[in-house]
């Protein structure tokens, strides 16, 4: 599997767990085979572990740490291991471009959060997390809003 497909799918996995959009669009987990929900789930629980790590960093000036989870989160590891090709012909099949443009999003932003960590500019670090955050409530109150109907963006 290619790197970008793996990101995709990390960021699919993402919205799984976490959330993005002032219209709601039709959730996509529904049209998800059980072998994608299963791997999206277990990425998205790993991302927010990695999340949940950074933020604990980031407050520690632990600038490594952040620089590695971030790093794990861009390289969407799992998905990259565990997907088929038809695996990728089902995921593409069942998501939507936005969502697709989300993902990319949130992973340029993953690795630029891992550059901040290896320049130890915890600013910077704050407002990359900030933003992936908001990329994940986006999504999920978008794209699975069927999974999390408490969480809205703030366009809704």
């Amino acid at each position: 599997m290619t790197a970008r497909t793996g990101k995709f799918l990390a960021t699919l996995l993402l919205g799984l767990a976490v959330s993005t959009s002032s219209l709601a669009a039709e959730p996509v987990t529904p049209k998800l085979t059980d072998k994608l929900s299963q791997l999206l789930q277990k990425e998205m629980r790993a991302v927010q572990g990695g999340m949940a790590s950074i933020h604990s960093a980031m407050v520690m000036g632990q600038h490594e740490s952040v620089a590695e989870n971030a790093q794990q989160i861009h390289d969407s590891f799992i998905l990259q291991q565990e997907l088929t090709e038809q695996d990728r012909k089902d995921l593409m099949s069942a998501v939507p471009k936005g969502f697709i443009k989300l993902d990319k999003e949130f992973h340029k932003l993953a690795a630029s959060l891992a550059e901040a960590g290896r320049d130890k500019d915890t600013k910077k670090q704050q407002k990359l997390f900030n933003k992936m955050t908001g990329n994940c409530i986006q999504c999920h109150s978008k794209y699975v809003s069927d999974r999390f109907p408490g969480v809205k963006s703030s366009g809704n």
